[in-house]
């Protein structure tokens, strides 16, 4: 049976990015530096933030398109093997030419 983890790991990626920000930006406010030095500090951690989260919205997309594409193939040798068994079961059997 599959797993359907994709939106919990994407919850858990997207929490600890917010989480790692805010606590970079509480540590920054709270440390002793000038408010330019602070600010510019401020705005590289946005920029890596913004970054990896980039990053982990594209890894969560290429996860749901592997999951898709599993999905569909799943799907489709479902109907081949349902059409095969619904032929056999179709054949003349014995030469009396009723279904099974």
């Amino acid at each position: 049976m599959a797993r359907d983890d994709g939106g919990a790991a994407g919850t858990v990626i997207v929490a600890f990015v917010l989480g790692a920000l805010t606590g970079a930006a509480v540590a920054l406010l709270m440390a002793p530096a000038s408010g330019e030095e602070t600010r510019k500090i401020l705005a590289e951690k946005a920029r890596e933030g913004r970054e990896r989260a980039t990053e982990a919205a594209r890894q969560g997309r290429e996860f749901v398109n592997r999951q898709k594409d599993t999905i569909s193939s799943a799907i489709e040798r479902g109907r081949d093997a349902y059409e095969q068994a619904r032929t056999a079961g179709t054949r003349p059997a014995g030469g009396s030419g009723e279904p099974l």
